[in-house]
């Protein structure tokens, strides 16, 4: 027997959603975001009754709320609960939607609207809410309206448990449940008798059955054991194959490393691995590692000698334009490795999607029968290249943007979360992450590649884990500093490494850079905004950064709560030229004999 919360029985709208949370806290929710509103009073009242199981946190931007609430289920892998109100507080999900459906993050989406007779009415804060968010939704229905029939009660439980298990199998991502009330909104009496149905819901039957655990097993562990995936025979018998570890943010990042090292080590064939893959941060599992491929492949004769027959793509597709250039240049056979029923190919080549995770590959020993001098090709590459890197970013002293990456690549606390910022940062970070036995558990939204929600997804990555770090550039932080709002909510600590140049450096990379007017106002876009006032205001700390010494000062070790902004200022067109000269004489490296 468990205690039925006397406020449950005030009216059935409060019988609704206490049967909607009672069923996700015994699912194992954890985390509901709540955004403040009137038609959704019913839900936000049912999930404040169910701490401590489930924290429900407030946050005014819905915009804000969502992209937090997806960094929590990064973090968590599992699913996170987003409540609003009807009319357009849904629609400003609607950008951390799709980056949940591109990244295959698991988010529950609760919009509440009016009942059916007070639409297309002109009633007020009333929207078309049914399948708002398009095709995005791994699922999505509107629930009946509330009832105190207690087959309808049992078929509210079990839309409940189905979207749970939507959100996660067979690919994580959104689910858009849209759930209509009617007045009274408020936990009072609507004249309905309720209490013939306590026996029946306070007895343990109506919730049997409900476990906390994830839906059907698809853990790698669970199919790796049964059933191993036996290499292709193709693959044993290419002495020119190479590996790609690609953007990736696995749950057990140790246990995927491993898998690829073994892989790479069988076969004998090189791992390119992209900065925002954990292979990086878990190097000496990797003999074989190549971190400077983007580098490498700028030496279009080196990278001719280097075009492989055979590719192993695991997750996504990196960053690199260098990379994705000389694979549709070259044109292997490729195979990419990826639970996701979604075709991960954009350069549609010869490619084979094997819907396996890298972990479920066999292991076999192999009798190879050849030397791989095409392998040393790549590892003496990689020697030349990663050495030069290091020694030029050793020797600057100046502020500028590409160090930063380079130089946090070696000095934070093991394991730290790490959000990264798109546009230049994570371009940064792949040209200059250097290899590291750190563990970094490296995090971004590259789904869809936007600057939507960066501060809000990394507290929600930070919130309730181990201190956690941002890197990224001014117009993504002023993108998203409704975050801000979320500091009083948030437990633990986040610190913002801002790369603080005035404008887009990402766009000083393209050739509308040297069309200027209207380059500066349309593309550059500099705010000129002071950063210490702007963090006075919502009283988060602020410390400008004048040398790289102080900056590893205050990331070798960090606070254990709050929010503060590190900030350096750089200068966008001198960081654009540094990058242009050294990105080319980087590779020039590999010509010159050892």
């Amino acid at each position: 027997m468990f205690d039925l919360m006397p406020i449950a029985y005030r009216n059935v709208n409060q019988l609704w959603a206490y049967i909607l949370t009672e069923t996700l806290k015994r699912l194992g929710l954890t985390c509901a975001i709540i955004c403040p509103g009137s038609r959704s009073t019913p839900l936000a009242i049912a999930f404040a009754q169910q701490a401590p199981e489930i924290e429900a946190i407030s946050i005014l931007d819905e915009r804000s709320a969502a992209f937090f609430a997806l960094g929590q289920a990064k973090a968590t892998g599992r699913p996170v609960v987003l409540v609003c109100t009807s009319g357009t507080a849904g629609a400003n999900f609607y950008p951390a939607v799709i980056e949940a459906s591109y990244s295959r993050v698991p988010l529950l989406i609760l919009t509440t609207d009016r009942p059916p007779e007070l639409r297309d009415c002109h009633s007020g804060q009333t929207v078309d809410q049914l399948r708002l968010y398009g095709n995005y939704p791994n699922w999505q229905t509107e629930l009946a309206l509330p009832s105190a029939d207690l087959g309808m009660l049992a078929y509210l439980r079990q839309t409940v448990i189905h979207s749970w298990e939507k959100a996660q199998t067979p690919t994580k991502g959104p689910v858009h449940l849209n759930i209509p009330f009617r007045d009274p909104l408020a936990p009072v009496p609507d004249g309905t008798d309720l209490s013939y149905l306590r026996s029946q819901l306070e007895s343990e039957d109506f919730f049997a059955g409900i476990a906390n655990s994830s839906p059907i097993p698809h853990t790698s562990t669970a199919l790796s054991t049964s059933s191993p995936c036996p290499m292709p025979k193709e693959w044993k018998e290419c002495d020119r194959g190479i590996i790609i570890a690609g953007v990736a943010q696995p749950q057990q990042p140790e246990e995927y490393c491993r898998a690829i090292a073994q892989l790479s080590q069988t076969l004998k064939w090189p791992v390119l691995a992209e900065g925002l893959s954990p292979v990086r941060n878990y190097a000496e599992l990797n003999p074989y590692l190549i971190s400077t491929y983007d580098l490498i492949l700028r030496n279009q004769q080196l990278a001719k000698q280097l075009a492989p027959e055979m590719v192993i793509q695991v997750g996504e597709m990196p960053t690199s334009k260098e990379l994705r250039t000389w694979i549709d240049t070259t044109q292997p056979r490729r195979w990419v490795i990826d639970k996701s029923d979604q075709n991960l190919d954009p350069l549609h080549g010869r490619t084979t999607h094997l819907r396996i995770s890298v972990e479920d590959i066999k292991a076999e020993e192999i009798n190879l029968s050849f030397s791989s001098d095409y392998l040393q090709q790549w590892c003496d590459a990689e020697a030349k290249v990663r050495l030069v890197v290091d020694q030029t970013m050793g020797k600057i002293d100046e502020i500028i943007e590409s160090k930063a990456a380079w130089l946090i690549s070696q000095i934070l606390p093991p394991e730290t979360p790490l959000f990264i910022a798109n546009s230049m940062p994570v371009r940064d970070v792949e040209y200059f992450w250097k290899p590291n036995n750190l563990g970094v558990r490296s995090h971004f939204n590259r789904g869809a590649n936007g600057i939507d929600g960066t501060l809000s997804t990394a507290l929600g990555i930070a919130h309730r884990q181990q201190s956690s770090v941002m890197l990224t550039g001014d117009l993504a932080l002023l993108h998203d500093t409704n975050g801000f709002l979320i500091r009083n909510k948030f437990v633990g600590h986040l610190t913002i490494v801002l790369i603080n140049n005035n404008g887009g450096g990402i766009f000083e990379m393209l050739p509308i850079a040297k069309f200027d007017p209207p380059f500066e106002e349309f593309f550059g876009t500099p705010q000129d905004i002071d950063f210490a006032q702007l963090c006075a205001t919502y009283n988060v700390q602020h410390e400008l950064i004048t040398s790289w010494q102080q900056l590893q000062q205050r990331l070798n070790s960090l606070p254990s709560k709050g929010i503060r902004v590190l900030e350096l200022q750089t200068n966008r067109k001198a960081d654009a030229k540094w990058r242009q000269d050294n990105l080319r004489k980087f590779s020039e490296v590999t010509c010159n004999p050892s």
